[in-house]
């Protein structure tokens, strides 16, 4: 499975020059936030398949003008075609805001959806906004990744995380990274994943 994971900022590529054969063989489009609603729409319109997206620290927006067409995930656990998606969207907080956690209300956040992992054994996809701690983060606060995001792929062992927030440009930041059994991507402007179920 195709899987087009985007974030932060809208692709020219998909928007202003639009080409429909770079959504042709796109089987799943996943946002990890901060993107603008009508981009979002834009897609859902006119690829093959559902768009499913997390809120970023600057996506209040959506609340006067949600991405149409487009499914939240944010707080929730998602199954797909038999891929189980994990969605927590948000940064660390540092300004007032919607969309933005201390480490402990992260993972109260998290601790809500306990049951739900536990009943689908799991999940395959961490979908967020802001990284892990220590893996792509940053130094300053509002790029700090949450400790918690690191905590449940270590436990759960996803086979991907994609996250946003730390911007590409702003320095030295790979687009890939493994943590234990877990390929973390960040998802800037635009990322095709080649999604492979886990051999048990």
């Amino acid at each position: 499975m195709k899987i087009l994971v985007l974030a932060d900022v809208a692709s020219k590529a998909l928007w202003d020059y639009y080409d429909e054969s770079r959504l042709k063989d796109i089987d799943l489009i996943l946002s990890a936030g901060d993107l603008p609603s009508a981009y979002l729409s834009f897609l859902v319109t006119f690829a093959h398949c559902p768009v499913l997206y997390i809120h970023g620290n600057h996506d209040e927006i959506y609340y006067k003008k949600p991405p149409e067409g487009c499914t939240c995930i944010d707080g929730m656990l998602y199954e797909y075609e038999g891929i189980r998606i994990l969605g927590l969207g948000g940064s660390m907080r540092y300004r007032p805001g919607l969309h933005q956690y201390s480490e402990k209300q992260m993972r109260a956040r998290v601790r809500k959806l306990k049951w739900k992992i536990w009943r689908k054994r799991g999940f395959d996809i961490l979908l967020t906004h802001a990284p892990a701690q220590g893996v792509n983060d940053g130094e300053d606060l509002p790029h700090k990744g949450f400790a918690i995001f690191r905590e449940l792929m270590e436990k759960y062992r996803p086979s991907y995380m994609v996250h946003g927030h730390v911007h590409m440009n702003y320095g030295d930041f790979p687009r890939t990274t493994v943590l234990g059994d877990t390929i973390v991507i960040n998802a800037y402007e635009r990322y095709v994943l080649d999604y492979q179920a886990r051999e048990s």
